[in-house]
């Protein structure tokens, strides 16, 4: 495939963006080449600014879980477009998402609606702290909850080391209240909770790790951060972003029968447009202004587009019995297609999957953490994704991110992806 337009389009746009991109992960620098500037996209395929059609993986990293341009919640937008951009008012529609997202969610009395999964997360660490009245938070090396200051931190491996910045502009100041535990290890977040008694506000936790590779959590790992966060009087906080309305209808409090105290939201909640979310009970919610003391605005929160587009998609999502199903059958199918083709290549691999988000890794070792995710071969990974892109296949362009599949895949489409992989590795 010729990509000489994108190669133009990318040249442009290093003039006026930092290097070229609005999100570092876009740029391929985890696996060289010039970024695809995508023209449009529907169902389960993207068109790029060449002519070319891609299978997509990655479905805006998580959101179009019915497919591109999926017709109900584009005429949703459109329709409400007409009547009006935004408000900075109250709007019928934001307590009818509100009231459907507590229906299918378990454990949650109230809903929050913010711009982008960072503002949810970061908004969710702030009401925990005013809660709790306590300012520090543990957070799992290699699970990402965005870029608010709170988030860019590492630590050595010692049980109570303090964090430090990974990232110039965040203070040491921020970075001393985050504790870094390792994702899997319950012992290792006891000892942080023992050396820090009565200091944790909340665990923050992706229950299923999607930003380094996809890693489910331990048989016990949840039910264990539960039990300590209760011993703790620590709040526990899942960060659904990628997860909510994608692994089950209430989510990963659903699957794994676990629940979080507040849990956070984006992606699917918005249809495709910017949307976060955060929720709890009733109890933790009314700390929130202007009812409670903890401030949290924003001026486009519960704009009525993305209102309409979250809205849309989730009725659509609720009343479709069969759509996690499907999800878990074509995604399942494709695992089992690759696993043959890497056996019969002989490829050192593993592969993690969890519902609809899946990960290749280039090693045979288990993956069970950040750690063990660096296991994987990077220079296999390269070819694997250029192979695969030459194929007509776009995956994320990072070992460390999850797959996620859509509904709109075919079983053609699969397994036109299964032989593209054996074509890679059979040469």
């Amino acid at each position: 495939m010729l990509y000489q337009r994108s190669s133009q389009l990318f040249a442009e746009a290093e003039k006026v963006i930092p290097g070229g991109v609005n999100s570092p992960v876009r740029a391929f620098k985890s696996v060289g080449g010039t970024p695809i500037f995508v023209k449009e996209a529907k169902g389960a395929y993207l068109y790029d600014e060449d002519g070319n059609k891609l299978i997509d993986y990655i479905n805006s990293w998580g959101p179009m879980i019915l497919g591109h341009a999926y017709e109900p919640v584009v005429n949703a937008v459109i329709e409400k477009a007409k009547l009006g951009t935004s408000f900075g008012m109250p709007t019928e529609i934001e307590t009818k998402i509100a009231e459907l997202a507590v229906s299918m969610v378990p454990n949650i009395d109230k809903i929050r609606f913010v711009n982008s999964g960072t503002e949810a997360c970061m908004s969710a660490i702030r009401l925990a702290r005013g809660f709790t009245d306590r300012e520090k938070i543990i957070k799992f090396k290699g699970c990402y909850h965005g870029h608010s200051d709170s988030f860019l931190i590492s630590a050595g491996s010692g049980a109570v080391t303090f964090g430090s910045p990974n990232s110039p502009g965040v203070t040491s100041g921020t970075a001393k209240d985050t504790l870094l535990a390792t994702y899997n290890d319950l012992a290792n977040v006891e000892s942080i909770l023992d050396a820090n008694k009565g200091e944790v506000a909340a665990i923050i936790v992706e229950p299923v790790a999607g930003n380094m590779g996809c890693v489910p959590p331990a048989k016990g790992f949840l039910e264990g951060l539960r039990a300590l966060c209760d011993k703790h009087g620590t709040l526990l906080i899942f960060d659904e972003v990628m997860t909510g309305f994608r692994l089950a209808k209430g989510g990963a409090q659903e699957l794994f029968g676990v629940n979080a105290d507040i849990v956070t939201f984006g992606k699917v909640i918005g249809g495709g447009l910017p949307v976060g979310a955060f929720a709890a009970c009733n109890e933790i919610m009314n700390y929130l202004a202007p009812v409670g003391p903890v401030y949290q605005a924003g001026t486009l929160s519960g704009n009525p587009l993305a209102m309409a587009a979250g809205l849309t998609m989730l009725q659509e999502i609720n009343k479709d019995s069969e759509l996690f199903t499907r999800l878990e059958e074509k995604t399942a199918y494709l695992e089992r297609g690759m696993r043959k083709v890497l056996n019969d290549n002989k490829v050192a691999y593993t592969i993690n999957r969890v519902g609809s988000m899946i990960s290749v890794f280039f090693d045979e070792r288990e993956v069970v953490d950040f750690d063990t995710a660096g296991y994987g071969n990077n220079d296999t990974f390269k070819k694997f994704f250029h192979g695969l892109l030459a194929e007509g296949v776009y995956i994320a362009p990072s070992s460390y991110e999850t797959w996620f599949i859509t509904d709109a895949l075919t079983y053609e489409d699969l397994d036109y992806t299964i032989n593209a992989v054996n074509k890679i590795f059979a040469s």
